[in-house]
C-alpha cells in the first residue's frame, strides 16, 4: 500500500461518518495486543485551546528529556499530522505500512460491529504505532466531546478539560451542562483533573472529579495566571499552582486567551510531577519559549502578513477576533472566511462583523462547507464571494497591500488549504 492508497483507504470511509462509542475503537485496539494499556500522559478535552495545551505539553516535556507522543486534531495538511513522535509527523511510507498492517483486523471488526470510522482506525493506528516506538509519555488531543470519544480508552492519569462551550450541539447537546458532562467523561478513577471551565459548565466537572474521587484544580481558582501582551512577540505568562510558581515564561503563541491555556499546560506539568515523573523549571521554561502550534494565530506569509487562525466556533472566533483587533493597529485589514455549514454561522458572522474590514468569504473543498454566496447574503454587510481559496486568498492580497494584514478564519480545513497554498507558491519560488 502506498501513502496515497491508504488515504483513499481512509477518506473512503468518511461515508460511516460519526460513530460516538468506544466498542469498535477497542475491539481493534484488542486485536492489535491492547496497545493502549501502555502509556501514561496527559488527555486534553474541551472545546477551545485543546491543541495550543498539547502543543506546550508536549514542547516541555521533550525539553525535560522524554520521548512524547502527539495525537493532536485535526490535521491541517497531511493525515501524517496525528500521529507525531517528538513533534514530527510519521513518514508517509510508515504511515501507508501502518495502515496495510491494520487491514486484517479492521475486516474482523467490521464483520461483527460495523464498519469503523476513519477517526477510529486513526486512533487505533496511533497508539499502536507509539507502543512500537517506545514513547515515554503520550499527549492526546479529544477528538469530539470526551466521553464516546475513540480516545477515552486511554487512562493516562492526568485529565485537562480546556473549557466549554456551545459546539456540536447536533452530538453533544444543546447546554452547556450537557456538553460539559460528555467531556468530563475523560476523568477516570486514580486521576487528576485540571479544568479551565466557568459556571454553569464547572460545577458539572467538578461532580465528575467528585465521582470519581480525584483531585480537580480549577483555573481562577488553584490555578491563578497573570500575563503581560507582547504584541507580536507573544506573551510573557505567570502560572501558580499549589505546586508553586513559573514566573516569566516566554510564550510566542499569539492572542491574551492563550496564558490560560498555558497555565492549564503547567498545572498539567506540576500534576505528572505528582505521579512521580520529573519535569525541571529549566524545562518549563524552555519548552514554552519553542512551543509552536501551526494554524492558531499562525504567521504563514509577509507583506502582507497573512495570519490564519481556525477559529471554528462562535467563542473561539470571539479570542481570534479580539487578538486580531490588537494585532492590527495601524495596518489595513482584510478578512477571508469559510466555515462549515453546520456551525454557528450566524454568530460567527456577527465576531466577524466587529472588526469592521472588508471580508471575503471563501469555499472549502469540503461537501459541509458552507456557500460562499449565502454567506454573504446572511452577513448583511459588503462583502465579496470567491471562487476558490486561492482566488479569495489572491484577491485579500491585494486588497490589503504589501503593509496590511489578512486574516483568515472559519475553518481549520480553510486555514489547512490556505498553508499548503502558501507553502507550494513559497516551494515554487525557491531557486532550481
Amino acid at each position: 500500500m502506498t501513502y496515497r492508497d491508504a488515504l483513499d483507504y481512509l477518506t473512503s470511509l468518511g461515508r460511516f461518518g460519526i460513530k460516538l462509542g468506544l466498542t469498535r475503537t477497542e475491539a481493534l485496539l484488542h486485536a492489535m495486543g491492547d496497545p493502549h494499556h501502555l502509556f501514561q500522559g496527559v488527555h486534553v478535552g474541551g472545546t477551545n485551546g485543546k491543541g495550543s495545551v498539547c502543543a506546550m505539553l508536549s514542547a516541555v516535556l521533550q525539553k525535560a528529556g522524554y520521548r512524547v507522543g502527539l495525537m493532536p486534531k485535526p490535521h491541517l495538511v497531511s493525515y501524517t499530522e496525528r500521529i507525531q513522535v517528538d513533534q514530527l509527523p510519521i513518514a508517509q511510507a510508515d504511515f501507508a505500512a501502518l495502515i496495510s498492517e491494520l487491514q486484517p483486523a479492521i475486516a474482523r471488526v467490521g464483520a461483527e460491529l460495523g464498519p469503523p470510522t476513519e477517526f477510529e482506525i486513526l486512533t487505533t493506528a496511533a497508539l499502536y504505532y507509539f507502543a512500537r516506538a517506545g514513547i515515554d509519555l503520550l499527549v492526546c488531543e479529544v477528538g469530539l466531546g470526551g466521553r464516546l470519544d475513540s480516545t477515552n480508552v486511554l487512562k493516562l492519569g492526568v485529565s485537562v478539560i480546556t473549557n466549554v462551550a456551545l459546539d456540536h450541539t447536533q452530538h453533544l447537546g444543546s447546554t452547556l451542562e450537557a456538553i460539559a458532562a460528555e467531556k468530563a467523561g475523560i476523568l477516570k478513577p486514580d486521576g487528576f483533573a485540571i479544568t479551565g471551565a466557568r459556571p454553569p459548565a464547572l460545577a458539572v466537572v467538578e461532580s465528575a472529579a467528585a465521582a470519581q474521587d480525584i483531585p480537580l484544580w480549577r483555573l481562577g481558582q488553584e490555578v491563578q495566571v497573570t500575563a503581560q501582551d507582547r504584541d507580536w512577540s507573544g506573551l510573557m505568562v505567570t502560572v501558580a499552582t499549589p505546586a508553586g510558581v513559573q514566573r516569566d515564561l516566554r510564550l510566542p503563541l499569539l492572542g491574551m486567551h492563550q496564558a490560560e491555556n498555558a497555565a492549564l499546560a503547567v498545572a498539567a506539568i506540576d500534576a505528572l510531577r505528582s505521579r512521580g515523573w520529573d519535569v525541571p523549571a529549566g524545562a518549563v521554561r524552555d519548552g514554552m519559549a519553542h512551543a509552536r502550534w501551526p494554524g492558531r494565530l499562525e504567521v504563514i506569509a509577509r507583506d502582507p502578513i497573512v495570519l490564519v487562525d481556525g477559529g471554528h466556533n462562535p467563542a473561539g472566533l470571539e479570542r481570534a477576533v479580539e487578538a486580531v483587533r490588537g494585532l492590527s493597529r495601524g495596518r489595513r485589514l482584510v478578512v477571508v472566511f469559510g466555515a462549515m455549514k453546520d456551525k454557528d454561522l450566524p454568530a460567527m458572522l456577527a465576531r466577524i462583523a466587529t472588526l469592521d474590514a472588508p471580508t471575503i468569504f471563501s469555499p472549502i473543498a469540503s461537501e459541509r462547507a458552507a456557500d460562499p454566496k449565502a454567506l454573504s447574503e446572511l452577513y448583511g454587510r459588503p462583502a465579496s464571494a470567491a471562487a476558490t481559496s486561492a482566488h479569495a486568498l489572491s484577491l485579500a492580497r491585494d486588497q490589503a497591500g504589501a503593509h496590511g494584514l489578512v486574516f483568515v478564519t472559519g475553518s481549520l480545513y480553510l486555514v489547512g488549504e490556505v498553508i499548503a497554498q502558501t507553502r507550494a507558491s513559497h516551494s515554487m519560488a525557491r531557486p532550481a
